[in-house]
This record gives structure tokens, sequence and C-alpha cells, in this order.
């Protein structure tokens, strides 16, 4: 992966949330030359580094819940005599700040864990969420993941698994729907797009949708090949979440601006398309990965989208990859 030196781990632009599950996961465990070499490369660390002082921005959207940036990717929380109810847990060494985030919402207990997916900004916090007394909630792909050495070859990285505490003890292939704290709560399979692991998660009373990494907002996205991601699907998820929200609703974006709009969603999905569609056409014609690179068919967008760690060129590699 190429990163930009110009690239700057800021609040929103260290949560790059491509890679799996914590490394330290596997306390204690010998690990092989390969991974030894992994854990060694740098990167992730950086960014565990950048949430350990990342502070916690809290927006508060509506019927009790709240959108909290800072740690990894977008964290959701429902408040209520039911306890809270967790959307994503962030990164581990986070919490402190996402403590005393999630207590500045209330006094009721944590009871609830929702995983939108396995990569470890999402769910480097199981363990000591679930310790706290959340149960775990995820698609059943989130745990075959999180339970195993997952690598992701983009990132040219192996992530162990997590310990017990961290494996989601209740899943789901398709759909499932709780009713908590006076919202039923949707949880709904994507199919294969950011990963293959994606799920939606719906505040029906309140019309507030946690699309995760589905959505990045105003930048571009990483799509997890190694896992099922795929740029077809990225689209597909992004047309999923436009048929099922209206203009009011209020969308959490998994990473850049925290929480969007349908528009900018839609602006997202176009964006997608449009390069999709001409890379293919590049790659029809015969052209190399590089020769596409350099082609640079996402130039119409990189004023708005390609100021973040996945940067034009490595954004088109990921395109060429899938058509």
């Amino acid at each position: 992966m190429e990163v930009s030196r110009k690239t700057s781990f800021s609040r929103r632009g260290f949560c790059l949330c491509c890679a799996g599950s914590v490394a330290a996961a596997a306390a204690g465990a010998w690990l092989t030359p390969r991974q030894a070499f992994a854990e060694a490369r740098g990167l992730v660390s950086l960014i565990k580094d950048s949430a350990a002082m990342s502070p916690i921005v809290t927006h508060k959207l509506r019927n009790n819940i709240s959108a909290l940036e800072g740690s990894g990717g977008t964290v959701a929380v429902l408040t209520g005599p039911d306890g809270k109810v967790l959307v994503d847990a962030g990164i581990a060494v986070s919490r402190l700040h996402l403590t005393k985030a999630i207590a500045d919402l209330g006094a009721d207990p944590i009871t609830h864990l929702i995983n939108t997916h396995w990569h470890f900004d999402h769910t480097d916090g199981n363990v000591w969420l679930n310790a706290a007394g959340a149960r775990i909630i995820a698609h059943e792909n989130t745990r075959k993941y999180l339970a195993q050495v997952q690598r992701v070859e983009d990132w040219d990285y192996n992530f162990l698994a997590l310990p017990p505490g961290g494996i989601p003890t209740e899943v789901f292939a398709g759909e499932r729907s709780l009713r908590l704290n006076g919202q039923t709560i949707a949880l709904k399979h994507y199919g294969p797009a950011h990963t293959d692991s994606d799920i939606s998660v719906t505040f029906a009373e309140a019309n507030v949708v946690h699309v995760a990494d589905t959505f990045w907002n105003g930048i571009y996205p990483f799509i997890d090949y190694s896992t099922g991601g795929s740029i077809d699907g990225m689209i597909a998820a992004s047309n999923a979440n436009l048929a099922a929200t209206a203009d009011d609703t209020i969308i959490i974006a998994g990473h850049g601006k925290a929480v969007g709009t349908r528009a900018e969603l839609r602006d997202f999905r176009d964006m997608l398309v449009t390069i999709r569609d001409k890379v293919a056409a590049l790659k029809k014609q015969g052209r190399s990965r590089d020769e596409v690179v350099a082609a640079k068919p996402t130039a119409a967008f990189d004023a708005r989208f390609g100021n973040f760690v996945i940067d034009p060129g490595f954004f088109t590699r990921l395109v060429y990859e899938g058509v």
C-alpha cells in the first residue's frame, strides 16, 4: 500500500479502518516469521497511536441516539432504560476517551454491542466492552474473521484472532431485529460490499441508519478484496442505502464526515459508478494497472474525495482489481 507523504493522521485521517482484528489479541502466542514481519510494519501501530491521543467528538442526533467520532470507525450509541446499545467498538487504545464520551451520555449500563463488520477499527474495543457487560451481535462472517488469523493483501498484513471475550456470541446470516429503548433496530446483511461481513443498522422510529464502511462520506473508500469486498458490491450497497432512506434520514457514515445526508450518499454512489465505468473501459482496452492509474480516471472527483489516506492512485488500483 502506498501512502502519500503529505498524509496527516488527523482525528478523521487516522481512521483508515481497513484492516482487521487487533494483533495484541494473541498475547502470549508465538508469531510465525510472516506474522512477526507484518506486526512490525508500523502503519497499524501508527493508527492505534493516533487513536490513543484523538479526542472523541459527540454528535447528538435524535431519539437518544448519538454518533461518536474519533476512535476508528464512527460509533453510534442508543441510550435508555434497556441499557446503552453501541454500534461498533472503536480502537481499544482510545478506551479512556471513549469511556468518558459514553458515560457523558447518561448513567445507563452498556448492554449491547453490534459490530457492522470485522475490521479492527470497528471491533478492537470488543473485549473491554464485553467485559463491561455488552452482548456482541454481528454477521456470521464477522465472527469467522475475528476468530482466526486474517490477512489483508492490500496492506500486506496479517491480523491475529481476538480473544474469546471479543468474539461475537450472537450472529445471523441475513437479517435480525431487536427492540430496545423504544427503538426497533433492524440489522441487515448487504452481501459483498466493503467486505462480505457488512451490515446496516437502522433505528426505525428515529429514522437514523448506520451504514458503516459502505459509505465513506467525502473520501475515497477502501475495498477489502481479501474478505469478499468488491467495487460492484460497494455500488450495490450504496443503491440499497439510497432505497432504504429518505431525504430526512440521518445517515451515519463509517469514515469521513460522520453524520451524512442522502444527497451526500448519492454523490458517493455516483462517484463510485463513474470511476468504475471509466476504469473498466480502460482495462477493456488492454491497459495495464499502471497505465490506468496514469490516465487519472478519478480526476473529476479528486478535489472532493482524494484528500485522505486512500489517495486517487490507490483507489484506482482498488477499482482496477475489481473490474
